[in-house]
Formats: C-alpha cells, sequence, structure tokens
C-alpha cells in the first residue's frame, strides 16, 4: 500500500529514506531473520494456547470455565497478537484503514468485552465470552501471515549475491613490490594488478597492458570487449587473458558494483511495488464497520432511553461490541495466502517457480512485456551456426578442437562444442598464445596455426592461408516467433531492452515482429526505461537472465527470470521459468489474473457469512426476541467463522482444474 512521506515509521539506510506503513513491514524490512523466528514462535504459542480455549468453550458450563479460558487467552491476544497494534496504532495515526486495525478493533472489543463478563457478571445480564473468537482471529492470520511468508524471500538476497561476486583481496603496487591487501582498503588512486581469469574488484583505468573483459554482467553480452590503455575497467567484470595494471577510481559504494547493489536494494523495496488486498478492502470495510456499530448502538442508547427501558446503556454496548466482533471475518487472513499458494504450487508443476507470491496481483494487471535479448529471447551462449572448409574435415576439426580446448573464451567454447559433434582427434598444440581483441595462435608439426577474426566471421588459417570459415552466432529460442505473437495478439505490448548492437538487436526484433527496442543499453539505464513505461500507464513484467538485468527486474512490476540466467538474476526475479519456454510468460498472465479473480472472491466469501450477521448483531431482532437473541451470537459467530474458512479453502482448490485446462504447453 502507498505510504506518505509524513510517516513518522522509516529507516535511512544507505543514504536513502524508506517509509513504513506498519511496525510489522519495519520489522520485516530491518531485521528480517529475527522477524521471521519471531513470527514462528508467536504462532506455535498462538495455536498451543487456542485449541484448548476452543475445546473448553463447548464443555458443559462449570465454574471456573471462563477464568481458566481468560488466562489462556492472555499470551495468544498480547504476545502473538502485538505486531496487530503496532500496526492499528500507526494505521490511525497516518489515518488510514489497514487489516491491523479490523484485526485490533474485532479481538480487542471482544476480549475486553469477555473480561468484564469474567470478573464482575452484574454488569451486563449475559453468561457468554468471545475468548475463543478472539484467540482464534489471531491465530488464523498469523496462519496466513507465516504461509505468505514460506513464498518470499529477503528483499535484499539478490543485492548480497551481487557483492560476494568481488575477491575479498586485492593486487596492490606498493612501490617495486605487488602486496595483497583487503579490498576495504583500497583507496582511489591506487594501483592494482588484475590477473587472468580475475575479477575486476573495483572501477578504473587501465595504465598498461591489455586484455578482454567479460562485460557480460553489465552489457548482457558473452562476448568479451578488448580494453587497452586509458580503458575504463569496471568493478564485477572479469578478466580474460592478460595482465593489467589499473589505476583505481571507484571504490566501495562509489563502485558500480555496489551502485547497483544499493539500485536493487532501493527498487526491491519500492513502495509502489508492495500493494496487499487485504489492506485495500480493509480501508473501505474498517470505517463501514465502525459505523455500522456506532450508529446502531448511539440508536439503540436513545430509543430505548426514549422508553424508559433500564437496559438503553447495556443494549447499547452489546451492540457495538457484536457489531465489531461479528465482522471481523478471520478468514481473510488465509484467503490470499492459501490461494497463492495453492496457485504457485500447480504453477510450479507447469514450470513456473513463483517465488514472490505477492507479484500474483502486479502479473495479473501486466500489459507490457520488455525482453532482454541475449540468453532470454535467444540462448545464452554463441554457437557456431555456419561452417565452410574445402579440406580433410577431421584434420580440420582436429586443429580446431586442439587449439580451443586451451582457451576459456566464450568463442572457443562454441568450437568446441561445435567439432565435438564430429570426429577428431587431439593434436599437441606448441606456443599456445591468446591474442585479446583476435584469437589463438599456436604450431602443430612445424605450421603456424590461427583462428582468429576476419570480418563478421572467424577463420582457420595455416601458415597465413584460409583453411576454414566459420559464422558465430546466438540462436532464437524454439517457439520464440509463436510464443511473443501470442502475446501480442492477446494484446500484450512488447519490448526489447539490451546492451547489444544495434545490428543485432534489429535482426531479432523484425523477426519477431517486436517493432519497440532499445540497443546498447547498461544497467541503470534498463531500469529508467522500465520506469518511463510505468509513468505512460503500463504494468510491466521485465524478463532476462543476467545480472544487469536486476535492477531492471526489481523495478518492473513482476520481474521474470531464466532458469539458464545467473544466480543472481534467479535470486532477484519473482518468478523463475524453470523450463525456459518462452509460452509461460503468457501462461503466467493467465494464472495470475484468475489467481486474483479467487482471491477476490475468497475475501468475498470471508467477509459474506459475518457481514450477514451485522444487522442481527446490530439489534434488528431484539424488537422480535429480546435480548435473548445476544445469547446466540456467539454460536452464529462460531458457525461464521468455520463456514468461510472452509469455503475459501476449497475454493481455492478450484485452481489446479483451471490451471490444467487453460495454459498453453509447448
Amino acid at each position: 500500500m502507498y505510504v506518505s512521506n509524513s510517516s513518522d515509521l522509516y529507516i535511512d539506510k544507505e543514504g536513502t529514506r524508506y517509509y513504513f506503513c506498519s511496525q510489522n513491514c519495519f520489522d520485516k524490512f530491518n531485521e528480517p531473520e529475527k522477524e521471521e523466528k519471531s513470527l514462528k514462535l508467536k504462532l506455535i504459542i498462538a495455536w498451543s494456547f487456542s485449541v484448548p480455549i476452543l475445546l473448553i468453550n463447548y464443555l458443559p458450563a462449570f465454574s471456573l470455565k471462563n477464568y481458566i479460558s481468560f488466562i489462556l487467552v492472555l499470551p495468544v491476544q498480547f504476545y502473538s497478537g502485538l505486531n496487530f497494534y503496532k500496526g492499528a496504532y500507526q494505521a490511525i495515526k497516518n489515518r488510514s484503514g489497514n487489516m491491523d486495525l479490523l484485526i485490533t478493533l474485532g479481538t480487542l472489543t471482544a476480549f475486553i468485552f469477555s473480561a468484564v463478563i469474567t470478573f464482575d457478571s452484574s454488569i451486563f445480564p449475559v453468561n457468554y465470552t468471545y475468548f475463543d473468537a478472539s484467540a482464534f482471529i489471531i491465530t488464523l492470520i498469523l496462519t496466513g501471515n507465516y504461509i505468505e511468508n514460506l513464498t518470499k524471500k529477503r528483499a535484499n538476497s539478490a543485492a548480497n549475491k551481487l557483492l560476494e561476486l568481488l575477491p575479498d583481496t586485492v593486487h596492490i603496487y606498493t612501490g617495486q613490490n605487488i602486496v595483497d591487501e583487503p579490498i576495504d582498503k583500497i583507496r582511489e588512486h591506487d594501483n592494482i594488478l588484475i590477473r587472468p581469469g580475475e575479477v575486476i574488484p573495483v572501477d578504473g583505468v587501465i595504465v598498461d597492458g591489455k586484455s578482454e573483459i567479460d562485460e557480460s554482467m553489465i552489457t548482457g553480452e558473452q562476448i568479451p570487449v578488448v580494453k587497452t590503455m586509458n580503458d575504463k575497467v569496471i568493478s564485477g567484470t572479469k578478466n580474460i587473458n592478460g595482465d593489467l595494471k589499473v589505476d583505481v577510481s571507484g571504490t566501495g559504494v562509489n563502485s558500480t558494483v555496489n551502485k547497483i547493489y544499493s539500485m536493487i536494494q532501493m527498487a526491491s523495496m519500492g513502495r509502489a511495488k508492495i500493494q496487499k488486498i487485504a489492506d485495500i478492502f480493509s480501508s473501505y470495510f474498517v470505517p463501514a464497520v465502525l459505523i455500522i456499530a456506532l450508529s446502531s448502538s448511539v440508536f439503540w442508547y436513545f430509543y430505548l432511553m426514549s422508553l424508559g427501558d433500564p437496559m438503553f446503556t447495556i443494549v447499547a454496548i452489546l451492540v457495538f461490541v457484536s457489531v465489531v466482533v461479528i465482522a471481523c471475518p478471520c478468514a481473510i487472513g488465509l484467503a490470499a495466502p492459501i490461494t497463492l499458494l495453492i496457485s504457485s504450487n500447480e504453477s510450479s508443476e507447469n514450470g513456473i517457480l513463483i517465488k514472490n507470491s505477492s507479484s500474483m496481483d502486479r502479473l495479473s494487471k501486466i500489459n507490457r512485456v520488455i525482453f532482454d535479448k541475449t540468453g532470454t529471447l535467444t540462448d545464452n551462449n554463441p554457437e557456431i551456426t555456419g561452417f565452410t572448409t574445402n579440406y580433410d574435415k577431421i584434420y580440420i576439426y582436429s586443429l580446431l578442437y586442439s587449439m580451443e580446448i586451451k582457451s576459456n573464451h566464450p568463442i572457443a567454447k562454441a568450437i568446441i562444442n561445435y567439432t565435438s559433434q564430429f570426429k577428431h582427434e587431439i593434436y599437441d598444440i606448441k606456443d599456445f598464445k591468446e591474442i585479446p581483441g583476435y584469437g589463438v595462435t599456436g604450431y602443430y608439426g612445424g605450421q603456424y596455426i590461427e583462428i582468429g577474426k576476419d570480418d563478421n566471421s572467424l577463420v582457420l588459417k595455416i601458415n597465413s592461408k584460409i583453411y576454414a570459415t566459420m559464422k558465430i552466432s546466438y540462436n532464437l529460442r524454439e517457439n520464440a516467433k509463436n510464443d511473443i505473437g501470442l502475446l501480442i495478439k492477446n494484446g500484450i505490448k512488447t519490448a526489447i531492452v539490451t546492451g547489444d548492437s544495434l545490428e543485432n538487436t534489429k535482426k531479432v526484433a523484425d523477426y519477431l515482429n517486436i517493432s519497440d527496442y532499445h540497443y546498447g543499453i547498461k544497467p541503470d539505464e534498463k531500469a529508467s526505461i522500465v520506469r518511463n513505461y510505468q509513468e505512460n500507464g503500463d504494468y510491466v513484467m521485465f524478463v532476462g537472465d543476467g545480472i544487469n538485468d536486476t535492477i531492471a527486474m526489481e523495478t518492473a512490476d513482476v520481474g521474470v527470470a531464466m532458469a539458464s540466467g545467473s544466480d543472481i538474476a534467479k535470486e532477484s526475479g519473482d518468478i523463475i521459468l524453470l523450463n525456459n519456454h518462452l509460452n509461460n510468460i503468457y501462461n503466467m498472465k493467465v494464472i495470475g489474473s484468475y489467481t486474483i479473480g479467487k482471491v477476490k472472491q475468497n475475501i468475498g466469501w470471508a467477509i459474506g457469512y459475518n457481514s450477514a450477521l451485522i444487522p442481527v448483531a446490530a439489534g434488528i431482532l431484539v424488537p422480535i426476541l429480546g435480548l435473548g437473541i445476544y445469547y446466540m451470537l456467539p454460536i452464529f459467530a462460531a458457525l461464521a467463522m468455520g463456514m468461510s474458512s472452509s469455503t475459501v479453502v476449497l475454493n481455492s482448490l478450484r485452481i489446479k482444474k483451471h490451471i490444467k485446462r487453460t495454459i498453453i504447453t509447448q
């Protein structure tokens, strides 16, 4: 829910201020592990005491019945339910209604009324209590919260994994020596050595050396970029094949990795990303219940007083208590979590892992899908898509395999994968060298062997003569055109946002009939593009696979990660495509819309049973049945509680059949 900047419940973290609607949300953000343990303990205590209260309530009357129930309900009411009171207090301060306020009003009213009857029965001419209702409202809603937490991740887990990419130590030049120092001791304008195969720990400028740099974290493209003197290097990228001396320009919070870390955290906790259906309902329902309770109470107070009825005060209080308690539907705490849990479980069986169940609400509204290109619309790694030679193929395959097996370059892996399909031998290559920006060289049988770039192709040369030509590219995923067409056909707008070149991007976009595309885009720029679409009224899903996609995935209304993508992207995404099938993008939209429809139905059922009794609680039958009607209300309330909870569960189970019937399979 939206939280005003005037809220006094906030935290300043790494230069950013976050505002919260309730103490519960604040605690989850500030100390998630501690809050999770606390919730589990509160739930155990709630169930441990609520069940005996319920059993005692239905035992034959005995003298200490109410006193025992009072003692048993105390831990549930004032320990397990503590966060609801904190949330209600914040809601009142913010002049808004939420589930915490509704729960607090219902349970405290029931508890206080029951306690008064227990210790001074002369005040009210009734002999029933609501201890069981008070305890079970708290217990069932805590259960719903716990179920919801089972499907959530820590908001900053992806950001933490990003920092784990950086090495703990750095090779720093001190005079004529090179010593290893902890990364946090490095300062601006220190000179450091970065060896082949190492991750670059800081931002800086190359002052000596030449190498290819894997910048896939930033661009998403697997083909390394040649870097030499005066070129900038970025923290988190990887040095492939040459020693580099780098002058440090950005460390700590000023480095690119740490800036991305901060942007991921900010995006993942963005206020616009969180929307609780139950809170939206409560913002309308709470005022309505209070108006009905107060107006009914005031009516009976003055009406009976005008008739000279001595019970006018008692009836007015009974009416207020009954309306508030009856109107508080405990099943609403289960309505969303159980529905989302069943939907998530069924989705996972169809290759869709929903990590963040709260994304379902946003998923149902998606009208634009933005795709990263490389690794999302295409396969992750380059492949050999064309091969030409006029010479002995076994000999050529053997040379290619024997040369490239010595390299870790992505193109080398593509050549190895291709030649491995055919019969080949392994030759003993002498004087092997990897030349940044070109390829590899070596000697076999006294002949000089080269594999390198030649215009837009790769060539194998023996003594400077071309013996084989190879075409390398990223293949589109199977059925990508049909899957994108399905989205467009159903009115969902599409776009491509990638770090790749205009030529490659346009080629893919034209083939897939995607007219809206952005190329040469950096991670923070991807997030800006997402925000621009959102500001123009779109609900955006971002589908990606790389570290460079994480900010955009967190900024989008729904972030989707390919299972073949990086661990950080999968941590960041709300949803993971387990089988990498793009048809599941459409399926997610269908599942999300139907699931949220079921949540709304469940909330309707949850409040329907209880709300039907509000006129009775308000005293509409008092003129006919007298005050005796209030002896029956606890039974009606218990029946409504059981019926609403059962209906919610049974209605949610219908999701499984619908998903199987409506999704598109490969």
